[in-house]
């Protein structure tokens, strides 16, 4: 049930402070009356971690984070308030005991559970929270499971329940969360009053039921949603229950799908309205059996899933600073679905509001990865219930959630060490999951695990993978096409080189360079080495000479190279004829500085994959694949609800500008309709256009389609090279114009001669693309989105001797 504002409008409310805390060596102070001797108390806000008070406090660093874990952690605050309250506990990392006056109130062993206690106060109250020694819990002699984890460690992690965060060497710092890391509040006893409410849809009708508890009863209850109202019943003393109807209410879309619609509900009591937050009114179904592979339907309209891994975008402190940037960012880059791995943690419920506002999809781990987790014990298989049960209840009404899964790599990782199906495939996950969520939240899809769903868990064709097959494991792109893909949950991981000019170590000849590498424990290589295997696969070059002869054009052509596998690999899963109906990639943000698997770095600032990401995941989309000798197709989307008159422009040229043929034909693509069309058909002629028939020397260096609407705006290029990208530097004629246009400052960006992945750098400011291709002849207009005037910058090619400056100091 979730908590709603009193009749007289007073919400729980922060505890005000001053707090401050200290450490102390593990069971070093029973309770709080041991403290007297302790002077070392240091300034703390709530909620917040001790990492970042001492941070605060000029006493930690991200860059040499020392451990907080092997100590017990007090805090300390004294509060005042009406003689019977309740304290609330959102989020409490990790073994916390929590006294007033010296009496014990509250203990827990979960970083996860929320908790309330009603307790008396005095004139003045002492509140004291400790927080265990985490690292001597987990050195006590604990049950081994059945395998071990690389990449989490200790192996007694299993029996705790807190993030794997800080535990994953090469993947994450090493940094120790402790502290109440969500808010505290306290509030006066009152008769209780909780409100369940549930929107589904069915066809053009919103079907919202409701169930309010007002203790000591009360005349009448009546619910408002949308100018309409009905009239609950008292179906027993103090619960009013309810069905409001509510035909052609305008349903929540996915923003890349439609608008994400969201109704505010109240409700009147006795004459008194109550705010019951706002609702979203969309159906989610599966298109296909999970097992040929996870496809979902919102509102019935199939939904081709793209977006990345969610983590926290404060580290240090687990707050929610920068999460609108972020969640911004990720609409922008076309992302409709993020998923939260369960390495981390449950968001905030003010992540899952952000989300239902700009209409991206969440799927959501359950906190367990990679372990043999005690789910046989009793008492673990309780704490697990009530956290689902308790995240369930605070994101009732989020029509962003759509997918609860039951962990991440728990199922992999036995399955690769040879473990037999009776091993891996747990009962909570396969029975007990989908049971809690059918009572809480039956319009959300349960998987059991990340990946799962084939013979094997990571098979690629069942359910959902985590696909490394152009990535980690080295294969050629075109096996993102040969994999059949269902649905890739995790896939395509890089080093992603930041822009330069990011804060942190700016190359490989910075001693601070290989730490933000992100890496498996154990492997013999890292994920830029498989960044430069593309860059030689690719460009033809040995990227380790090139490292040390020229690191600033070898970080050029590592961010070329993630950009064109990324848009390589999702056109692919995007062609109609395609049976993958998602990919996430690892990861949206890095977490700390330098070349991390992030698209966006640790400052927020978007690198080429995430541009490279915007690009290949436009609504209204036109794809080239190469289909050998059927030649290219040319697959035109729109995902839209709206028919769009369309123009396709198939060019193909010398990268001089010599044009061999070229073809444009109007076209009528219909609401969420797609078109294929082959190159033959475009141009009614035979055209090597893959020169997969080499009748005679090759007459073509690109092949340019190019999407325009009814006024002959650009809306989505594609490019194909047949033979060696164009890579040697030499002059191209590009150029730069300032532009004024009404939407603010912009630079048209030309090329007489086909350019090669075009950065556009600026300290400052984001352009509205980089790294992008030029037809020879052709130009793009590049916006700077809330500038009043242009930006300093530089704009410079792969294959162009030109730099050009531009902007107010140019």
């Amino acid at each position: 049930m979730a908590l709603i504002r009193s009749i007289d409008g007073q919400a729980p409310q922060d505890l005000p402070g001053p707090w401050r805390f200290t450490l102390t060596p593990p069971g070093a102070c029973a309770g709080p009356g041991d403290l007297d001797g302790v002077a070392d108390w240091i300034p703390a806000v709530v909620p917040g971690t001790a990492a970042a008070a001492l941070r605060a406090a000029g006493r930690w660093s991200e860059a040499a984070p020392t451990p907080i874990h092997d100590r017990d952690v007090w805090y300390r605050t004294r509060l005042t308030g009406p003689a019977r309250v309740r304290l609330r506990f959102e989020g409490l990392a990790t073994l916390a005991e929590i006294w007033l006056d010296g009496v014990p109130v509250l203990a827990t062993r979960s970083m996860f559970a929320p908790h309330a206690v009603e307790v008396g106060l005095g004139d003045e109250s002492d509140l004291a929270l400790c927080f265990r020694s985490l690292r001597a819990e987990l050195d006590r002699p604990a049950k081994r499971g059945r395998w071990r984890p690389r990449m989490i460690t200790p192996g007694s992690l299993r029996h705790v329940r807190t993030s794997a965060l800080g535990f994953m060497p090469g993947w994450a710092p090493e940094i120790d969360h402790v502290g109440p890391y969500r808010p505290i509040t306290l509030e006066a006893v009152r008769p209780g009053r909780s409100a369940d409410l549930r929107a589904t849809l069915d066809g053009a009708t919103g079907r919202l039921t409701a169930r309010l508890t007002v203790e000591g009863g009360a005349g009448t209850v009546t619910l408002r949603c949308d100018g309409r109202e009905t009239m609950l019943a008292e179906t027993e003393p103090g619960l009013f229950a309810g069905e409001m109807m509510l035909p052609g209410i305008a349903p929540w879309w996915p923003h890349t799908h439609g608008a994400p619609n969201l109704h505010a509900v109240s409700a009147r009591i006795d004459g008194v309205s109550v705010d019951l937050g706002r609702v979203g009114f969309r159906s989610l179904s599966l298109t296909r059996p999970f097992e040929t592979g996870l496809s979902l339907a919102v509102n019935g309209v199939p939904v081709f899933c793209r977006g990345a891994l969610w983590t926290p975008p404060d580290l240090v402190g687990l707050g929610s600073g920068g999460m609108r940037t972020l969640l911004t960012l990720a609409r922008e880059a076309g992302m409709n679905m993020l998923r939260v791995p369960g390495t981390t943690l449950y968001p905030a419920t003010d992540f899952f509001d952000l989300c239902d506002e700009l209409g991206i999809l969440v799927w959501q781990d359950l906190t367990l990865a990679n372990f043999d987790y005690p789910h046989d014990d009793p008492g673990f298989a309780a704490v697990l219930t009530r956290e689902v049960t308790a995240f369930l209840d605070r994101t009732q009404t989020a029509p962003s959630l759509c997918v609860l899964c039951g962990g991440s790599e728990v199922w992999q990782q036995a399955a690769m060490l040879g473990a037999p199906r009776a091993i891996w495939a747990d009962a909570f996950c396969e029975t007990t999951l989908p049971s809690l969520v059918q009572a809480q939240r039956p319009d959300i899809v349960v998987v059991p695990n990340s990946p799962s769903g084939g013979a094997l868990p990571f098979a690629p064709r069942g359910g959902c993978t985590h696909y490394f097959g152009v990535g980690a494991y080295r294969r050629p792109l075109d096996d993102a096409r040969r994999a059949e893909i269902g649905f890739a949950s995790e896939c395509l991981a890089f080093a992603n080189p930041p822009e330069p000019g990011t804060p942190g170590p700016a190359g490989p000849a910075d001693p601070g360079w290989a730490a933000g590498i992100p890496r498996d424990r154990g492997a013999d290589w890292d994920f830029e080495t498989v960044r430069d295997h593309y860059v030689g696969h690719l460009y033809g070059v040995d990227p380790a000479a090139l490292r040390a002869e020229d690191p600033e054009r070898y970080l050029d052509l590592g961010r070329a190279a993630v950009a064109e596998a990324m848009e390589a690999t999702f056109a692919e899963w995007r062609r109609p004829r395609s049976p993958t109906a998602g990919g996430l990639v690892l990861m949206l943000r890095d977490l700390g500085p330098g070349a991390g698997w992030g698209v966006i770095d640790w400052t927020q600032r978007p690198k080429s994959a995430w541009y490279a990401l915007k690009r290949a995941f436009r609504p209204v989309q036109i794809l080239l694949t190469n289909e050998g000798l059927d030649g290219l197709h040319v697959h035109i989307l729109n995902e839209t609800a709206d028919s769009r008159a369309l123009t396709v422009t198939l060019t193909f040229a010398e990268r001089g500008g010599r044009v061999a043929a070229r073809a444009a034909r109007a076209v009528i693509l219909e609401a969420r309709d797609a078109l294929t069309l082959t190159s033959a058909d475009l141009l009614g002629r035979f055209f090597d256009a893959t020169d997969s028939y080499r009748f005679g020397p090759r007459v073509h260096d690109v092949a340019h389609a190019c999407l325009t609407d009814a006024g002959g705006a650009v809306i989505a290029e594609a490019f194909h090279v047949p033979g060696p990208r164009p890579i040697t530097p030499e002059p191209i004629g590009l150029t730069a114009e300032p532009m004024t246009t009404e939407a603010g400052p912009a630079l048209r960006i030309a090329a007489e001669r086909f350019a090669f992945f075009v950065q556009i750098l600026t300290p400052d400011a984001q352009p509205s693309d980089s790294g992008f291709h030029l037809a020879p002849g052709t130009s793009r207009l590049i916006a700077f989105p809330d500038r009043r005037r242009l930006p300093r910058g530089t704009v410079r090619t792969i294959n162009g001797t030109e730099s050009v400056e531009f902007g107010h100091d140019a």
